[in-house]
């Protein structure tokens, strides 16, 4: 296959999947994965895509749902402040839910002198908690999904709705004054509903990459998040509005 011919059609896959792997492309393709990275590279000079490690995403889509492997990448410095920040809500003997969003892995990779009780979706915050002696661990069943390696589905639901927080970390895909907090993917969305309708207090945690926009489906009202979190300062107009929902917005920097 040509060179441009390649490139065309990692062009149909990513407008499609909204994330690509390297090492996927590589294989699919039949090419060495610097031939890919070469490849990622001139597209992103294109104005197409945008890499990270191991991989390439575009953010155009209300059904964008990247890969949770190229998350961990992006936006690191953002997710880390939101993280550090998140640690001055979260008490000794505290029962809380981290969502499968790489902020709350984030979270969760601080936890370490913390005494709480964790309940989670994700699959890598379980790995990341299941050998800490000071954490107790309630994992959420249901259907694995890969892309973000989280527990979905009716059975994941039917669970989460046993339990109850004092504090429930959610993050979401897109954030706007016009349609509220929103999400890529349904099934992801419903888990974070009920996260907060069983919490006592619930932060949304989100880069400031993700406001101004909307994505395919709703998770709730701005009325329903007692506290949002964000790496980096909103324009004013944020701060107007936010305050007319009673939301506290803790700024990083």
């Amino acid at each position: 296959m040509l060179p441009i011919a390649r490139r065309n059609k990692i062009k149909e896959i990513i407008t499609e999947k909204k994330s690509v792997i390297v090492s996927e492309l590589a294989k699919s393709f039949k090419v060495t994965e610097e031939t890919i990275r070469k490849d990622l590279q001139q597209l992103e000079e294109e104005g197409f895509l945008t890499r990270t490690y191991g991989g390439a995403y575009i953010s155009d889509g209300v059904e964008n749902d990247v890969d949770i492997n190229l998350r961990e990448h992006i936006q690191v410095e953002g997710k880390q402040r939101i993280a550090e920040m998140c640690l001055n809500y979260i008490n000794n003997g505290d029962s809380i839910f981290l969502d499968a969003s790489t902020t709350s892995l984030y979270i969760a990779s601080i936890l370490k002198e913390k005494r709480l009780t964790v309940t989670t979706n994700s699959i890598k915050i379980m790995n990341l908690l299941a050998d800490n002696p000071n954490i107790k661990l309630i994992i959420i069943g249901g259907r694995i999904e890969h892309p973000s390696m989280s527990a979905l589905g009716r059975n994941a639901e039917w669970n989460m709705n046993n339990y109850f927080f004092d504090a429930a970390f959610i993050s979401c895909r897109a954030i706007s004054m016009t349609h509220g907090i929103t999400d890529s993917n349904e099934q992801q969305a419903e888990i974070r509903k009920i996260a907060i309708e069983h919490s006592n207090h619930t932060y949304l945690v989100a880069d400031y990459t993700k406001f101004d926009r909307t994505a395919f489906t709703k998770i709730c009202d701005f009325s329903s998040i007692d506290t949002l979190i964000v790496d980096k300062p909103l324009p004013t107009e944020w701060h107007g509005f936010l305050k007319n929902y009673d939301t506290n917005l803790v700024e990083c920097e």
